[in-house]
């Protein structure tokens, strides 16, 4: 953790390889070390790879391979830049290089003068001597909130806490000309590990090389001049050492499986890791208590369904074998007229989803997103409070490498414009016209890949349909009996594996397209591929779910003229209970398939692999040498260059924001859907959190005071939601049928009855020629079969058109789905307005901090003028005690005091120095 003197820290480490040359002198110019090249002379290039060293007396070049060339560039880099770096103030120390090829690293220190500087250009808010009390509610909340901490104080994590829970350390940006404002005990402390790493991450990033106009650490890694730039760890996380450092603490306390029961230290998660990890940390947190209620009605919901099942009169009535309902064949020729009976089982189950409960449930669960979205709101301000974002200003972000790339393209092709044209103005910026083909590519395949998608929930539905037909002819009467299972069963798992494969394709792809839009910043970088990676996931995630929702048994016809695809094949039907069953079938498997192979086993599988092949591939390319000078232990630099490095939080969002969505968007056929996500994020959580202590480098720490455009993406999909349900309710469920039914066609106002008023007739011999059943077990008098639609019967004018209870109930649908939609959304709206986006106390507390901040100046500078007049009037005194060089000295400090008005200036430059 430190340098060779044990004394000073090490903020920064970069990683480089180094190979070096065989120093091969022309004849007669002596040793190697006389004609090896100095630092000081450049590399000639003549761009075909070859290089010689100019300069040197009597000697044409030396030739250099290609590999060579672009190795001395690169170590010329590093050297311009290492130098630059302790020009601005930043201390360095190298390993030798004492192989012909190897790892190598710069480890950086930074000293109190570079540290209070950046701290004050960037702004960073610092913890003043001033203390000043937090006032708590009073009350009964107050009453509420102790009983809460007695209750749950076996599940919080034992972590360091602030000695007195109830004061707060009034905080101000940091200034060197006010530095005797600060609680500064110990100038190496007062600057945390995290913001000491921030700010040489800061230096790291704004200091230029010559070499290829490149800016900043990050041109100079995409360069491959370095591998990695990284801050260290708090040390070892585990070990019998009694050291304790944060990493540790975070890894007993929060990183295992085995603390699952336990709150979350978020403070100190955001202590070691930064702010933006930490609300990260702390919405998912929220999130995850939040799906506690949900899935205890949910569970309520279903166990409803479970106790009325025998009570349900539809279900009844289909499985009363008394009814013999005759039902018209499945498919054409090989398939026999059946009886409803049959069908007994599967309405029994579509009972369990779709009852009156679940339309309750689907209310309760968009207000539960709109006041999930406000307690975050809430708890994001608190945390702001707490953790000093209050004012937070946007930092200025420094370009991405690949913009200033083609920035420098650009500006080149136009200084050969200009000296052609001297009209021609050299441009400082991309415009919209450089970055038109990457538009262009981007409308042009972000629309493939949709069309893809949907390529691959059609190729599932004509696998369905003929799959369906083909185990129709089966001579086996179980495969015969068991289609519907089976073909359900193997399109859900085969759209699982598709979308599965999609969704990493999907990722790369949507990286890729940001990459050629040339963003200028990270922020803006990011902004744009959550969006696209989000738009392009959505559609795989859920359209075989949106087609078994909206579309699966619309489209089918009726016996007589049944709608056809590829010359045969029938469109398929849902099942006899309704399309809800299946639909719940699709949305389980998905979900949960998406939840332990993508979620869980990826995210434990991939950085294991990729770590084991980074270490492979480093012992194949270094050389098996002695090492000249061994260390005993590897050192922190070393463990932590075989981490895996963090790319960023976009996939943790992206998996939790799409299993909202199916928390969410189709609940109202699947009410254990948040039981099964809330038993996800259980594991999700320490799963994380061990990644990010165990597997990963330390992430540099950002300074966020929200979680960004996903805040958006989740209030979006809080509010498409209310229209989906609304119409899985209206049309995919039975809810309004029965409704219509039972008070405009019941003549006991009961459902005795319905499943033979949503049965239409059809009289056998209208069908095609043909398409009869060829082999009936059926007695030979069918004259009639039954299919479900509102139609007029073969015996009406209008035969097999749509009757009167079809426009009765389509109208019935439509007015549910306005009435459901307004409703939902006029109760969101009051929930939102009645809940306040900031707390109370915590609105006071800001207002109170202000005014604290004020009167601690006034106080300070009071303070500084009287010692000012103290000064003063000694230096009266001494001047009339008399003597010469005390006089000389009195003068010098009042003509530095004192205005030519005869009033004082400000003091507070000199303040340090008297």
């Amino acid at each position: 953790m430190h340098f060779r003197d044990s004394k000073r820290k090490v903020d920064y480490v970069l990683a480089y390889h180094y190979r070096k040359r065989p120093a091969r002198p022309p004849h007669g110019l002596g040793s190697p070390e006389r004609t090896r090249p100095s630092t000081a002379l450049g590399l000639v290039s003549n761009g075909t790879g070859k290089g010689r060293w100019p300069g040197l007396p009597g000697v044409e070049g030396i030739v250099l391979s290609p590999l060579d060339a672009l190795e001395e560039e690169r170590r010329l880099q590093r050297e311009e830049y290492e130098r630059n770096l302790v020009e601005a103030g930043l201390e360095i120390e190298k390993d030798p290089e004492n192989k012909s090829q190897g790892l190598s690293f710069v480890r950086i220190h930074a000293p109190w003068q570079v540290l209070s500087r950046e701290a004050e250009l960037l702004k960073i808010k610092m913890p003043t001597k001033k203390m000043y009390e937090i006032t708590e509610e009073g009350g009964i909340l107050k009453t509420l909130n102790e009983i809460w901490c007695k209750l749950t104080e076996p599940l919080q994590p034992q972590v360091p806490q602030q000695e007195n829970t109830k004061m707060k350390n009034l905080s101000y940006p940091f200034s060197r000309e006010k530095i005797y404002l600060y609680n500064i005990k110990d100038r190496d402390t007062f600057f945390d590990n995290a913001t000491r790493s921030r700010i040489v991450r800061e230096i790291l990033k704004r200091t230029p090389t010559k070499a290829r106009n490149s800016m900043g650490i990050t041109t100079l890694i995409a360069n491959n001049v370095y591998d990695a730039a990284y801050p260290l760890h708090d040390g070892e996380y585990e070990g019998q050492n009694d050291d304790t450092n944060e990493r540790k603490l975070l890894y007993r306390e929060w990183a295992r499986y085995g603390v699952f029961y336990k709150f979350q230290p978020i403070h100190l998660i955001r202590k070691y890791f930064g702010e933006k990890i930490g609300l990260y940390f702390a919405w998912l947190g929220l999130y995850t208590e939040f799906l506690i209620p949900s899935s205890v009605v949910g569970i309520i919901v279903f166990l409803y369904g479970c106790i009325t099942i025998e009570s349900d009169i539809p279900s009844k009535e289909m499985c009363d074998q008394r009814n013999a309902f005759t039902m018209c064949p499945l498919c054409d020729k090989f398939c026999d007229y059946w009886n409803l009976s049959s069908a007994c089982a599967t309405a029994r189950a579509s009972h369990l989803f779709d009852n009156p409960a679940t339309v309750f449930f689907s209310i309760f669960m968009a207000l539960w997103a709109t006041m999930f979205l406000e307690q975050w709101k809430r708890l994001q301000m608190r945390l702001s409070y707490f953790w000093d974002l209050t004012g937070l200003e946007e930092e200025e972000e420094h370009p991405r490498p690949e913009y200033e790339t083609k920035l420098l393209q650009k500006k080149l092709k136009n200084k050969n414009i200009a000296t052609e044209n001297p009209n021609e103005g050299e441009k400082e910026k991309l415009t919209c016209s450089d970055r038109m083909p990457g538009y262009a590519a981007n409308f042009g395949l972000i629309l493939f890949m949709i069309m893809l998608t949907f390529s691959a929930v059609f190729g599932v539905i004509v696998y369905r349909i003929t799959t369906a037909a083909a185990l129709s002819f089966s001579t086996n009467e179980t495969t015969r009996s068991n289609v519907r299972v089976t073909v359900t069963a193997t399109a859900v798992i085969i759209n699982l594996v598709v979308i599965l494969i999609l969704d990493e394709i999907y990722g790369a792809v949507a990286k890729w397209l940001t990459e050629i839009e040339i963003p200028k910043t990270e922020k803006t970088f990011e902004e744009r591929l959550i969006l696209k990676a989000f738009l392009l996931k959505f559609v795989n995630s859920y359209a075989p779910i949106f087609y078994v929702a909206f579309f699966k048994g619309r489209f089918v016809g009726r016996p007589g003229r049944y709608v056809y695809v590829f010359e045969g094949y029938r469109m398929e039907e849902c099942a006899p209970g309704g399309c809800l069953m299946e639909l719940c079938i699709q949305l389980s498997i998905i979900m949960l398939g998406k939840q332990l192979i993508q979620n869980n086993l990826f995210e434990i599988g991939i950085p294991k692999l990729k770590k084991l092949f980074r270490k492979l591939k480093d012992e194949r390319t270094e050389p098996k040498e002695m090492d000249t000078n061994p260390s005993k232990d590897p050192q922190q630099w070393d463990l932590d260059y075989t981490l895996e490095p963090f790319t960023g939080l976009t996939p943790e969002y992206m998996e939790m924001i799409i299993q909202f969505g199916f928390v969410t968007l189709f609940v109202a056929s699947f009410p254990l859907a948040p039981l099964f996500a809330l038993l996800n994020n259980i594991i999700e959580v320490r799963l994380d959190a061990k990644k990010f202590v165990t597997e990963l480098r330390r992430p540099d720490t950002v300074r966020a005071k929200d979680i960004g455009i996903w805040y958006d993406i989740l209030s979006g999909i809080g509010k498409l939601s209310v229209i989906i349900n609304a119409f899985v309710i209206a049309v995919t469920s039975d809810f309004i049928p029965r409704l219509v039914y039972q008070y405009a066609y019941s003549q006991n106002g009961t459902l005795h009855g319905f499943v033979n008023h949503t049965l239409s007739y059809f009289n056998v011999s209208h069908l095609k020629p043909g398409t009869q059943p060829a082999n009936s077990l059926f007695a030979q008098d069918v004259s009639f079969c039954r299919f479900k639609d509102y139609r007029e019967p073969p015996w009406s004018p209008n035969q097999y058109e749509f009757s009167k209870q079809y426009w009765a109930v389509l109208s019935a649908r439509l007015a549910f789905v306005i009435l459901f939609q307004n409703l939902v959304m006029f109760l969101s709206v009051l929930v939102d307005w009645m809940i306040p986006d900031i707390p109370k106390d915590i609105s006071q507390q800001i207002k109170k901090e202000k005014t604290v901040l004020v009167d601690f100046f006034l106080k300070e500078e009071h303070e500084k003028l009287k010692l000012i007049e103290s000064f003063m009037a000694r230096d009266k005194r001494k001047r009339r005690s008399g003597t010469k060089s005390r006089r000389s000295r009195a003068a010098s400090f009042s003509q530095l005091n004192r205005s030519p008005k005869g009033s004082f200036t400000s003091f507070s430059s000199q303040h340090t120095v008297v």
